[in-house]
């Protein structure tokens, strides 16, 4: 794969930005009064930050890579 420099750079940074980003989020979104319900069980809140979450670090683990690939080739 050839991209030039600088799009590498900016495909590692953001993958590394969402891999730093998100998971602060999530943790600030599990102490959310929203994320659990008056038996502790997990809302819909929770669940659809999580599912959210998730995605995102797997998009930013692989633009990240991409990233690494690209300079590497």
């Amino acid at each position: 794969m050839e991209l030039p420099v600088f799009a590498s750079l900016v495909l590692i940074i953001a993958g590394v930005w969402s891999l730093v980003v998100w998971p602060q989020f999530l943790r600030r979104v599990m102490k959310d009064p929203r994320a659990r319900n008056s038996a502790g069980k997990a809302t819909r809140f929770l669940t659809v930050h999580v599912v959210l979450v998730s995605i995102s670090m797997v998009l930013g683990a692989a633009t990240a890579v991409i990233g690494v690939m690209a300079m590497a080739g």
